[in-house]
């Protein structure tokens, strides 16, 4: 047995006993950084180590130190856990080592990601002819739609941006819900356009389509009509509310404005027969973001920026270099902005090859029924309270005043047996639910509920 062989075989026992661990391991992680520090030797040695050794000495100081993400009780971040055929295919991605930019030098990484873009496009409804980049999540995935919105906005007036920049150029008004998640202020942020003018919402999260137009009809940052995007929402981080997609879609167009929709775990309720009422109007948008790696459950690094005109893509995204060997029907590095990277669509195609269109839905429509089950579960424990409406994966809940509310969270992650995130939503503290692991079970809520109730009973 070679040392490569030998580490493979390390790492997969390992890879293994940690995966049959996850049913019954607390779900926080159990050592500090220290420790694990110690462990792993802070000192860099001067001879060579076996990789098998390597392997086994960072599976072993590192496992206590590991956060249960996979398990079927974290419910922090709107995190998915990893689908079987898309783990297993990832490991055959770090394996086959491809630099997926070109299609003459990976035609098997271009076809999957062709494969797996029509996949999409036809699971969330939105316009088959649309263009799909594979980004490193949904921060990126917002910036790269955002990007193409930019230039294009901007092209309308006659103001080249790649060729001149923004400086001395109109400036672009960029409108969103008060509401919106923190990575649309940090695409912004990454594009030079600075934070977005901010239209009211109501307590849901849900942006108020009246306000977006007397917002559109008032002057922007430019005297008169200039380039502007409006950006909508799938999805509230702490309320799982959809923006009203049809009404705020026409205020938009009525004001030619480019519409995109962050859609990091809502968009696939298009996905779901039972759901796909939320994201209604959704696909009369320009561009849309999401990330694979959350309700698709994928592994990380998987982002998805779907954009309706691939022209507008391509001129944001696209790349020209001598040494490339780039083909006249375009590559993947058109619509991304890394060069190097993984090959991210082989993930997502194992993962929509081995669920189908109807698992898919199951699997939305599953987590769905668990967040249901969590609401109706907290408003049987006396004092506490589930603030939002629960429409699709998360659960916001209170326990009397916002002291109490922070004493369950810690008493709760203290006794370990689930993950889940504290928030402040409208000025409260709030016990922030996100179901997103395709392996949670009905036992997995249940058992969750009952360590909630010893949690509110302590306090």
């Amino acid at each position: 047995m070679d040392e490569r062989e030998a580490a493979l075989r390390q790492a997969h026992g390992h890879a293994v006993r940690w995966l049959a661990s996850l049913s019954d391991r607390p779900v926080p992680a159990r050592a500090p950084v220290d420790e694990i520090v110690r462990a792993l030797g802070a000192e860099l040695p001067d001879a060579p180590s076996t990789p098998a050794d390597v392997v086994d000495l960072l599976a072993t100081a590192c496992e206590p130190g590991l956060t249960a993400f996979p398990s079927g009780r974290f419910y922090g971040f709107v995190i998915g856990g990893t689908e079987p055929a898309a783990l297993a295919a990832d490991w055959l991605v770090s394996a086959w080592d491809q630099n997926c930019v070109m299609r003459a030098v990976s035609p098997a990484y271009t076809a999957a990601e062709e494969i797996a873009g029509a996949w999409l496009l036809d699971l969330l409804g939105l316009p088959p002819d649309s263009a799909v980049g594979f980004t490193t999540g949904a921060t990126m995935a917002n910036f790269t739609c955002l990007a193409a919105a930019r230039d294009t906005v901007l092209r309308r007036t006659g103001w080249n941006v790649a060729r001149d920049g923004l400086v001395g150029g109109p400036p672009v008004r960029v409108v969103a819900g008060q509401d919106r998640h923190m990575s649309i202020d940090l695409a912004l942020r990454y594009l030079g356009l600075g934070r977005p003018e901010l239209v009211e919402a109501d307590a849901q999260g849900r942006i108020d389509p009246g306000a977006l137009r007397r917002t559109l009809a008032a002057p922007g940052p430019s005297t008169g009509p200039g380039p502007t995007i409006v950006i909508l929402q799938a999805g509230d981080i702490h309320s799982g509310a959809f923006d009203p997609f049809r009404e705020t879609v026409r205020a938009a167009r009525e004001a030619d404005a480019w519409v995109h929709v962050d859609g990091a775990f809502g968009l696939w309720a298009a996905a779901s027969p039972d759901r796909a009422h939320l994201t209604d109007g959704c696909a009369g948008a320009d561009s849309w973001a999401t990330d694979a790696h959350k309700t698709l459950n994928v592994p990380y690094d998987c982002g998805l920026a779907i954009v309706r005109d691939p022209a507008a893509l391509r001129s944001a995204m696209g790349e020209r270099g001598d040494y490339l060997i780039q083909h006249e029907h375009g590559d993947p590095v058109d619509k991304v902005p890394e060069l190097s990277r993984r090959g991210r669509a082989f993930t997502v195609w194992a993962a929509l090859r081995s669920l189908g269109r109807q698992g898919v839905a199951d699997l939305v429509d599953r987590l769905c029924r668990h967040a249901s089950a969590f609401a109706a579960g907290i408003c049987e424990i006396e004092g506490a309270t589930v603030l939002n409406d629960v429409v699709f994966t998360q659960v916001c809940a209170e326990f009397g005043d916002d002291e109490r509310t922070d004493r369950v969270l810690a008493r709760l992650l203290d006794e370990g047996a689930a993950w889940i995130s504290g928030s402040t939503w409208h000025g409260r503290r709030v016990m922030r639910i996100s179901v997103s692991n395709w392996s949670t079970t009905d036992e997995d809520v249940a058992h969750t509920l009952d360590a909630i109730r010893r949690a509110s009973d302590g306090t």
